[in-house]
């Protein structure tokens, strides 16, 4: 594998470990700084996710628009050092408005995973880019695993150690990128940076125009949402329905992507060669319904860390949505297409949060009519099936590659 390709996989693996690190001490941390019970910790949790994502919402577009006028390398570099210093600003925040600042900060940072994907889209031969898209989502997984774990075993050490250790790796990816990472973007390939399609409404009118890919795009929204249940309340459903603590909450969030890195870094090429893209998806959908299901009403927390990554065995779905609009759009505009799915992603994130969080609280404060921790999963499992309902609806011809623009 080739080094450049190493940094982009270890990108976005420290994109996810930044996030597993953290994860496991927001509650204690959001509850130190209010001195707030746990429901209100959850609501301070959705509001900071929310604005992470209306960042990545308004910034996904803009930043794969750069990259597709600039390149992939400058905009990655100059982004993960950035990103280093908002973990150190955010190590040292003693109020709610310096996380709300790191966040929104962080969010402009995080919306380059777009631009990983653009890389990966360049350097992918159109038949090997779902497999492809799968090494980044096993590198998000991995991510998932180290970062969970570490930021549990840190955790233990402090509420602001894990913010440190996320600025080092951080810095130190920045440095191995400089030395290794290529520029793919050539001439040939370089598209004029346009304000009118570098926001996300531009974006999607623009993709929308393409056959077929509107109610992909619709699907792959409906799936972000209701895959955002775990990042919104995972720590807060543990802590309320097991009794977790912040070690057990991480290993249940490295049990989880350790799954996602054996089926996306491996099995997902076996079930591609099976079923193909289309009943990849459809396969995906349809476990992961089941899944949730079982989340919303488990009631064993052993079973909960028996559950947890069986249900990573839906993740399928992601790389071949991805792979099937990447067909659709010509090797000029793979930035502009990643950068309005980031978007469509941190739509999700905004949106999943508030939604999530809400219903934790409702089912889980003094006030509640009826005491169910699990019913994000429950409203996750609904979106889940009206997904489906739009793919297995949507047109399933070949889509032909637009001319370049």
């Amino acid at each position: 594998m080739r080094p450049a390709v190493v940094f982009i996989l270890i990108t976005v693996m420290l994109d996810a470990m930044g996030i597993g690190l953290i994860v496991p001490v927001m509650p204690d941390l959001l509850q130190h700084i209010q001195g707030a019970d746990l429901s209100t910790a959850a609501l301070w949790g959705g509001v900071l996710s929310t604005t992470f994502a209306v960042m990545q919402f308004v910034f996904g577009p803009v930043i794969g628009g750069l990259s597709d006028r600039f390149g992939r390398r400058p905009i990655l570099l100059v982004s993960l050092g950035v990103m280093a210093l908002d973990y150190l600003v955010m190590a040292v925040a003693g109020s709610i408005g310096v996380l709300l600042l790191g966040r929104i900060v962080g969010g402009i940072t995080a919306a380059t995973q777009s631009t990983a994907n653009a890389y990966m889209a360049d350097i992918s031969a159109p038949k090997d880019r779902a497999a492809n898209f799968g090494l980044i989502g096993a590198a998000f997984g991995a991510g998932f695993v180290l970062g969970p774990l570490l930021g549990g075993v840190l955790g233990e050490y402090g509420t602001r150690a894990p913010f440190y250790a996320a600025a080092a790796l951080a810095a130190l990816n920045a440095v191995f990128g400089y030395f290794v990472l290529k520029e793919t973007v050539t001439e040939d390939l370089r598209r004029p940076f346009q304000w009118a399609r570098a926001n996300p409404f531009g974006s999607f009118r623009q993709l929308g125009r393409l056959p077929g890919v509107g109610p992909l795009l619709i699907v792959f929204f409906l799936y972000q949402v209701a895959f955002m249940v775990y990042p919104a309340i995972w720590s807060y459903f543990g802590k309320a329905r097991f009794g977790w603590d912040p070690s057990t909450i991480g290993l249940s969030l490295a049990l989880f992507g350790t799954m996602m890195v054996i089926v996306q870094g491996g099995l997902i090429r076996w079930v591609l060669r099976v079923l193909g893209e289309r009943g990849t998806v459809i396969y995906g959908h349809l476990f992961d319904v089941a899944a949730f299901l079982a989340l919303a009403f488990v009631t064993s927390g052993t079973l909960a860390l028996i559950l947890t990554p069986l249900a990573a065995l839906a993740a399928v779905i992601t790389p071949a949505l991805q792979s099937i609009m990447s067909k659709a759009v010509a090797p000029q505009a793979q930035g502009e297409l990643q950068g309005a799915l980031t978007s469509v992603s941190a739509l999700a994130m905004i949106l999943s949060p508030m939604v999530m969080t809400r219903t934790f609280a409702a089912f889980t404060d003094d006030t509640a009519q009826a005491y169910w921790p699990g019913a994000p999963f429950a409203v996750s499992a609904g979106l889940i099936t009206v997904g489906l309902a739009v793919f297995i609806m949507a047109p399933s011809r070949h889509i032909v590659p637009p001319e370049k623009t």
